[in-house]
């Protein structure tokens, strides 16, 4: 069959974009499938897209496109659209006359068997343009059924009369749909997201670590998380929350956060993508929405080994965990439920194991296969409805399989989507004609023109290297590097590591080839024998044998083993974190100094700001009176503050704020000072103080605190403390 799925702009990140793909690519195993994406506003997808799925855009938005193949100034973007309703219409969905005009032109032309709609405003078009009966034609519903303003909600309930069936990704918003709409002929049914493992190092349950990620907005209640995480670090300070990602809440948190004394237990991370390996980092996960269509970030997180606390939502929570044996659930908009579940899993530690095992198992039901296979049940129970064993005109693609293979496959699917008929039965596809090329009908090529063609293939071609690599921390800091085989051929095969900045020659390690078909090049890089200058290094990966280097394609930066590990004794200090960068290619940030010192506290207090850390690469010695040196930026005084030495390594001193700003020495605006450490009162070594150790590579934009009689502690891209003072107001 050919299977083309709607979206809006398949060029975005979100996730309806990213079930699209990950079902789309299940699909394009048996299937031909396409996604068509109403408007173009970059290059590339921002997500990854199956290589066999093909993306169709058909409004081309891109800045600097060539005039004449633009639709930046078509008059029709302009015009309202005759089938959108405006309230679907406005900011950045914007459906328009010449989106009508480009999707009525699709729906007319196209050969696809199925069509899918994503989202509101495109299954309203599939219903007013789509052919009917030339394809199937399929709603998908990623919200709830209610959450809809009501101009589109009466628009959809006409629409979805229209089509060949409705899925929503809950079993119960289906049913919300069949009780809103009785009568209507179209299948409504529910089938959830597919949610694919990663091949990520999972979750070992060892880190002191809660993890929560999604939109920063109204609806996930973070504002209840954060409350009930002041409960959590009373009773166990030693704990860490997370919350990743951005959005329009994120300077209410943050207010929250500082005004709750918590901004030394809760980080506010920012997006990131992939999300799968910070979830891997973390003990726990917690979603804490008022409401979840599905709950997509709960399946990544189970599949990553980790138990979920979560509100009993409606729709998707109570649908994916299983109480008390792969996570919990937590009465609804309740900060002291969600603390105490919170606190069940932290104090105790065979329960919270025991539950990210079930949790990976219980994450299978949303393999993108067992959802591919339930779409396939639901176009061949559409097709019987239409008296046909297969939708007309089509072939499946090669290596599809028959009707018994289909069937058995029903047994992986959840028993809420086993309502389904048998699979369209598989045909043979047509044979080629046979010509002069040697080709026999059957595509196989014999005799002198196969030697030939391979011949021509051998002078024309080299072999490819394109490495797509992850990076892979182990307990005890030595990374792995593991490089694809896809794309990567070749005899002694080298990855260097070329410092950005110059900082001498390239440092080498042998890729081990492949243990096995399907395994990885690797290559290891040991912290114990390699010597890194500090700075970011580059990874590539050279074939001696043509000279051929290519720079490292990220996959993965797996930094869970970073997570509560120390650096190795002695001197130098070095630390070391995988990255990706900007651009999507594989780095290391490097720090290497004779010696460090970690600050590991940073507590605002009555009277001034405390800093507890660790040194490293040096000790203090028994009668040692070390001190921090506060050196100005601009044109203020520096200053001296004593320093205890609680042992041999850790150390604690006060900064008093009337200090600092008698250091202002009259100077306008906001001074800043770097804060170094000696380790007697006569050394004349400056040891940075910072933080460096862990998994965070930018700590200026993570550690964040607040300003305290007009003194904040700041963090620089280098991880080295400073501290700010603003003009003092009593």
């Amino acid at each position: 069959m050919k299977i083309a799925f709607l979206l809006h702009n398949a060029y975005g990140i979100g996730g309806t974009i990213r079930s699209t793909f990950n079902l789309a690519g299940a699909l394009a195993a048996r299937h031909r499938v396409e996604i068509v994406s109403l408007i173009r506003t970059i290059d590339t997808p921002g997500l990854p897209l199956p290589r066999a799925v093909r993306v169709r855009p058909l409004i081309d938005q891109r800045p600097g496109t060539p005039r004449e193949s633009s639709d930046l100034g078509n008059p029709l973007l302009k015009q309202v659209s005759a089938h959108v309703p405006d309230a679907e219409s406005k900011g950045t969905v914007n459906f328009n006359a010449l989106t009508d005009q480009r999707l009525a032109a699709y729906l007319a032309d196209t050969d696809a068997d199925v069509v899918i709609a994503t989202r509101p405003g495109l299954v309203i078009c599939l219903a007013a343009l789509g052919q009917e009966g030339r394809y199937l034609r399929i709603g998908q519903e990623h919200r709830l059924y209610g959450t809809h303003r009501a101009e589109i909600r009466t628009a959809c309930d006409a629409a979805l009369a229209r089509l060949d069936a409705n899925t929503s990704v809950s079993e119960a918003d289906a049913r919300t749909h069949r009780d809103r709409l009785p009568g209507i002929p179209t299948l409504l049914t529910g089938l959830p997201n597919c949610v694919p493992a990663t091949g990520i190092e999972p979750s070992d349950g060892n880190a002191k670590l809660v993890v929560a990620a999604g939109r920063l907005i109204p609806v996930k209640r973070y504002d209840l998380l954060v409350r009930a995480w002041a409960t959590v670090a009373t009773k166990h300070p030693d704990w860490r929350l997370r919350i990743y990602g951005r959005g329009p809440q994120a300077p209410a948190l943050r207010r929250q956060i500082d005004e709750l004394g918590l901004a030394g237990h809760i980080t506010m991370m920012g997006a990131h993508s992939p999300i799968e390996t910070e979830w891997a980092k973390g003990a726990i996960a917690a979603v804490t929405s008022r409401e979840e269509s599905f709950g997509m970030t709960i399946v990544e997180a189970m599949h990553c080994g980790v138990p979920v606390v979560a509100t009993d939502c409606p729709h998707g929570p109570g649908e994916i965990i299983t109480s008390g044996r792969d996570g919990l659930l937590v009465p609804l908009g309740d900060a002291d439920g969600i603390a105490k579940g919170l606190l069940t899993l932290i104090e105790d530690e065979p329960l919270r194991r025991s539950m990210g095992r079930a949790a990976r198992v219980a994450a299978q039901r949303y393999a993108p296969e067992r959802m591919a296979t339930a779409y396939e049940e639901l176009f061949a129970e559409l097709l019987a409805r239409r008296g046909q064993s297969a939708a007309p005109g089509t072939r499946p693609a090669a290596g599809a399989p028959p009707v018994s293979t289909v069937s058995r496959a029903r047994s992986l699917v959840p028993r809420s989507l086993r309502a389904r008929s048998l699979a369209a039965p598989a045909r043979t596809p047509r044979p080629l004609a046979r010509g002069n090329d040697g080709n026999d009908g059957t595509g196989h090529v014999h005799g002198a023109h196969r030697k030939a063609f391979k011949s021509t293939v051998k002078q024309l071609i080299r072999k490819p290297l394109h490495p797509v690599a992850s990076c892979r921390v182990g307990a005890d800091g030595t990374m792995t590097v593991l490089v694809e085989p896809a794309d990567v051929q070749g005899a002694s095969l080298t990855l260097t590591l070329t410092h950005r900045r110059g900082g001498g020659a390239p440092v080498r390690v042998p890729l081990r080839p492949p243990v096995a078909p399907g395994a990885p090049w690797t290559a290891t890089l040991d912290r114990g024998a390699i010597d890194l200058a500090e700075g970011r290094w580059d990874l590539h990966v050279v074939r001696p044998s043509d000279g051929v280097r290519r720079r490292v394609i990220s996959r993965f930066a797996e930094g869970r083993g970073l997570v509560g590990l120390e650096p190795l004794p002695g001197s130098p200090f070095s630390w070391w974190i995988p990255y990706p960068t900007v651009d999507g290619y594989l780095a290391l940030r490097a720090w290497r100094r004779p010696a460090h010192a970690e600050a590991r506290v940073l507590r605002a207090e009555a009277d001034g700001l405390t800093v507890e850390g660790t040194l490293h690469g040096a000790r203090f010695a028994p009668d040692a009176a070390p001190s921090a040196v506060a050196t100005p930026r601009g044109a203020a005084l520096p200053f001296t503050t004593g320093v205890t030495a609680v042992d041999a390594t850790r150390f604690r001193f006060t900064i008093p704020y009337e200090r600092v700003h008698a250091a202002r020495d009259g100077q306008e605006g906001t001074v800043r000072w770097d804060l170094t450490l000696r380790k007697t009162s006569d050394s004349t070594t400056a040891i940075r103080i910072g933080r460096v150790i862990g998994d965070i590579l930018d700590r200026h934009l993570t550690d964040l605190h607040p300003v305290t009689h007009g003194v904040r502690p700041e963090l620089g891209k280098s991880g080295d403390l400073a501290i700010t003072c603003a003009p003092h107001v009593n």
